[in-house]
């Protein structure tokens, strides 16, 4: 899947959307962080992390950890900046 078709499935639901503005402002950010600012429920951001990760935008790390906190990859840098792109417009 093209940067441009994962960053239009990103911005199709406002809960990735949200998500993914989040690592504009930190590189690493736990679920919790991102409801508490967006005022969503842990579980409706965790969902989102989880759907972002499947496509390879963002990773887990501290997998041991039950609360694991998650990083933009490479890939999810460029989505996000794909992202700001098609909503400047």
């Amino acid at each position: 899947m093209a940067i441009k078709q994962i960053a239009l499935w990103v911005i199709d639901v406002d809960r990735r959307l949200i998500t993914i503005k989040a690592f504009s402002k930190k590189k690493v950010l736990h679920p919790s962080e991102i409801a508490r600012e967006s005022s969503r429920s842990i579980q409706n951001i965790s969902r989102a992390l989880h759907e972002m990760e499947e496509k390879g935008i963002v990773r887990g790390i501290d997998k041991k950890n039950t609360w694991k906190k998650y990083l933009l990859t490479d890939k999810g840098g460029k989505v996000l900046d794909e992202v700001r792109k098609i909503l400047e417009r």
